[in-house]
C-alpha cells in the first residue's frame, strides 16, 4: 500500500509534503508531485501536511481519483517524456532534484488557474 497524489496537487505543488517526509520519496515533476510507491512507508505524514488535500491513502481514493494511483507509479516505472529509462527507485528526491516532466496522463491535462 501506498500514498498517492492527486489531481489537487495540479499547477499548485505546494511541497508542504514533501517537507513532512521522513523517507523523501515525495518527487517533483513539472506540475505536479509524486510518491514513489516503492520508497513509501506509509506514515501519512504527507497526509496531513498537504494544504490542498491532494494525498489519499491508495484504498481511500475516490473514484474520480482512481486513474492517478497507476499514473503515480508510472512516473517511475515507466519512461518518461524525454528519457530513455524510467526513474525506479533513485533513493530520496532532494539528490535527484525536480525531474521537470510529467506523466503523459498529467501534461495532458488543462492547466488550473492559481
Amino acid at each position: 500500500m501506498t500514498y498517492v497524489i492527486g489531481s489537487a496537487c495540479l499547477d499548485v505543488m505546494d511541497k508542504s509534503c514533501a517537507q513532512e517526509c521522513p523517507v523523501d520519496c515525495i518527487y517533483e515533476g513539472a506540475r505536479s508531485m509524486y510518491i514513489n510507491p516503492d520508497e513509501c512507508v506509509d506514515c501519512g505524514a504527507c497526509k496531513s501536511a498537504c494544504r490542498v488535500d491532494a494525498i489519499y491513502y491508495e484504498i481511500d481514493l475516490p473514484a474520480d481519483q482512481q486513474q492517478h494511483l497507476a499514473d503515480n507509479a508510472a512516473f517511475f516505472y515507466e519512461p518518461l517524456p524525454g528519457r530513455a529509462d524510467p526513474l525506479d527507485s533513485p533513493g530520496g528526491a532532494a539528490a535527484l532534484g525536480p525531474v521537470g516532466v510529467d506523466t503523459p496522463l498529467i501534461a495532458a491535462m488543462p492547466r488550473q488557474d492559481s
